[in-house]
C-alpha cells in the first residue's frame, strides 16, 4: 500500500485516506471574468502532464481535511516530499540529483 506524509498531521498514513486535487501552484487570474474563453479553457481544464516530478495539490480526506502539496515521480509514482499548502515550490528536492 502507498503511504502519504500529511505535512499537517506529520506522519505518513494509507493513500486511501487522500485525494488528489490536481496541479499545485497554477496562477489563478484576479478578474476570472475578463479572461477569455480560450485563456478560460486554459486554465480550468489544460494541465501539464509531464513524464517525471510533478506538483500536485493533495487533500487528506479522512483525517485533518487539509490540503497541503507533494511532489511525486509520475514514473515510479513515489512521493518525495509534502508541504503544507502556501508554502513555495521547493528549490531543492531531497535524493534527486539534477
Amino acid at each position: 500500500m502507498l503511504l502519504i506524509r500529511c505535512p499537517y498531521c506529520e506522519e505518513e498514513r494509507p493513500e486511501l485516506e487522500f485525494r488528489n486535487a490536481g496541479e499545485a501552484h497554477i496562477a489563478r487570474s484576479a478578474n476570472i471574468s475578463g479572461e477569455s474563453d480560450d485563456d478560460f479553457e486554459k486554465f480550468f481544464f489544460i494541465r501539464s502532464n509531464p513524464k517525471g516530478i510533478i506538483y500536485e495539490r493533495w487533500r487528506h480526506m479522512h483525517g485533518c481535511a487539509r490540503f497541503f502539496n507533494a511532489v511525486r515521480d509520475t514514473v515510479t509514482d513515489k512521493f518525495i516530499m509534502t508541504y503544507k499548502a502556501g508554502e513555495p515550490k521547493p528549490s531543492k528536492l531531497p535524493g534527486v540529483a539534477k
